[in-house]
């Protein structure tokens, strides 16, 4: 960044020193970029929001109780929504209402209508709203992205994948019991599945037509903390299969819990060649990426190094904060004017289509096909 460029200032909405996904992933993010500046904190509580700011190294009247306080003030450009899903509408038609670039994680919205709302707000607005579908850039997919276009492995035959949601299992911790209901719109579908099979479609393009199965196949979830008994009422396993526009056939499963064996692993299987991610987590989002690949002749599959050029943030970024970074990387920059983000929230609304489609395949139990959003 130019000596005489002013950063680009950051509010940021949901932080909890220490445990939140805005504190272990966001803001060590943030302080590897030299391009932005955290200027503001936002939580509902004052004392919350003063711990906050004093967390953050910001002065006490930096941390505001509300979103539309922390979006009117003048040293913030861009808000950004850390909270659980039920509160992103209200949260992001706050900011564009005070004319800011908006970053969302993901889940965008509490469905698809939600999500369309919030779209259509950001382009009345003139305003740039990034979706935190972080997997899609991770270095490993952004890599196996041009690997496939390039033609490399060739035409794509299939593609499997597999993950393991580590919530949605047998067990829950008391901070996540809101998982257990699909009314606070985040589940083993929306979270750990949708990163994953968004970062399935970046690469290989979107289905034409699916069906899906989904269960709850441990509707009884004990409490860590004191052995409490919840019930659970949304899936913990989904498994989808379908065609893609491109005519490759892919399957996707996951489940929720952890296995023994595997937790996440996805190849992809074309006429020269073999690709297999695999990871320790089926939040392909989160955890570190392998590749490892197989071309022509080669009869196994060996490890491949990602070339330095797609990690677009320093070396320092490690952990959680990597994808984070990588997507705030593509903001800046389409703020500076290089190129478009990928990132818009008409992308959040492409992949909320596809979950509720998933949705309606499981519910009918047949075969649903997919035309593009016109």
């Amino acid at each position: 960044m130019a000596a005489d460029t002013k950063p680009i200032g950051v509010g940021i909405i949901g932080f909890e020193p220490g445990r939140s996904w805005a504190a272990v992933a966001h803001m060590p993010a943030l302080k590897g970029l030299p391009e932005y500046q955290v200027t503001a904190v936002a939580t509902t509580r004052r004392e919350s929001a003063d711990a906050a700011a004093a967390a953050i190294g910001l002065p006490a009247d930096r941390g505001f109780t509300t979103a539309a306080e922390l979006a009117a003030c003048e040293d913030v450009d861009l808000v950004v929504v850390t909270v659980k899903v039920p509160h992103h509408l209200e949260l992001v038609r706050a900011a564009v209402a005070a004319g800011k670039h908006v970053y969302c994680e993901w889940p965008l919205g509490n469905g698809l209508a939600e999500a369309r709302e919030m779209a259509r707000l950001v382009g009345e607005a003139g305003v740039q709203g990034v979706i935190g579908l972080q997997a899609r850039c991770a270095p490993a997919v952004a890599y196996v992205r041009d690997l496939v276009a390039s033609g490399e492995i060739g035409e794509v035959l299939s593609s499997n994948m597999f993950g393991t949601g580590i919530q949605w299992g047998g067990w829950v911790d008391r901070p996540n019991t809101y998982l257990l209901d699909p009314a606070n719109g985040a589940t083993l579908m929306t979270i750990p599945f949708g990163h994953a099979v968004d970062a399935m479609c970046h690469c290989l393009g979107e289905f034409a037509s699916l069906s899906a199965l989904t269960a709850i196949r441990q509707p009884l979830v004990k409490q860590l903390e004191n052995g409490e008994i919840w019930q659970k009422h949304t899936p913990d396993q989904i498994v989808v299969a379908g065609t893609l526009r491109s005519g490759a056939i892919a399957n996707v499963h996951y489940r929720g819990g952890t296995s023994r064996g595997a937790n996440f692993a996805w190849e992809i299987n074309g006429t020269k060649g073999d690709l297999r991610i695999e990871a320790d987590g089926g939040h392909a989002q989160m955890f570190d990426l392998s590749l490892r690949a197989g071309f022509g002749r080669d009869r196994t599959l060996e490890p491949l190094e990602v070339p330095a050029q797609y990690r677009w943030v320093p070396e320092t970024i490690t952990g959680l904060a990597t994808n984070v970074a990588q997507v705030y990387r593509q903001l800046s920059d389409a703020l500076a004017g290089k190129q478009a983000t990928g990132m818009g929230f008409d992308v959040a609304v492409e992949r909320h289509r596809l979950l509720a489609v998933i949705e309606e395949a499981a519910a009918i139990g047949g075969l649903v096909g997919l035309e593009a959003e016109g």
